[in-house]
């Protein structure tokens, strides 16, 4: 999302490192399902504000949102402090009752079911709220909407779909989804090159 602001207007806690540190907590927490960027409006303490008070609604980040919404101007520092540790909260906590829905939209239930190593059937029970996600599937679940996040800005759903399913050099000629394989987890050495280079394409876009 395109944000430009007069210098003349700008306030204490607005800067470059804020607006890439809000841009990043948000990209995130849409990839989770459980933001729409496109209502953040400025990358500035408002901003981050709006993004921590949406992951508090979903349980995650709750003191530094705490911390935020309790000072009435924070410094620069502060808030970006509190930027940092809401992108690790959220790359840390799987929401599958949000995720569901979000990489859903990307994937169909065939495509997102091989992708996590589980059953059609099984996803769907998961989905539909029938049955508790596993506590492994969540962290995958968790990881694909991740990964798309890190795809949004370069790729539409079709091209994220079709950059699983292609050969890769990077991944010494695999494709991702072959990478990730079966029973895998996030941790894992393959599934972390995989994010990584997802993740390159971000550094890329902000270049």
């Amino acid at each position: 999302m395109p944000f430009v602001q007069h210098a003349s207007d700008r306030r204490p806690t607005d800067s470059p490192a804020t607006a890439r540190l809000v841009f990043e907590a948000a990209r995130r927490a849409d990839a989770m399902g459980i933001l729409d960027s496109a209502d953040v409006g400025h990358f500035d303490a408002e901003g981050a504000r709006h993004v921590a008070a949406r992951a508090r609604a979903a349980g995650i980040g709750r003191t530094s949102a705490a911390a935020l919404a309790n000072v009435e101007s924070p410094s620069a520092a502060d808030v970006q402090a509190m930027l940092r540790t809401l992108i690790t909260a959220l790359e840390q906590s799987p929401v599958p009752k949000f995720e569901w829905q979000s990489v859903s939209r990307v994937f169909e239930a065939e495509q997102l079911a091989d992708l996590l190593d589980i059953s059609v059937s099984s996803l769907r029970r998961y989905q539909s709220g029938e049955r508790e996600t596993p506590d492994d599937v969540a962290a995958r679940l968790h990881f694909v909407a991740l990964v798309i996040g890190d795809l949004a800005g370069a790729y539409n759903e079709i091209g994220i779909r079709r950059w699983f399913q292609r050969k890769r050099t990077q991944l010494d000629g695999r494709a991702p989804a072959a990478v990730l394989g079966r029973n895998w987890d996030p941790d894992d050495p393959g599934p972390q090159r995989v994010r990584a280079l997802a993740a390159s394409l971000v550094t890329l876009a902000g270049a």
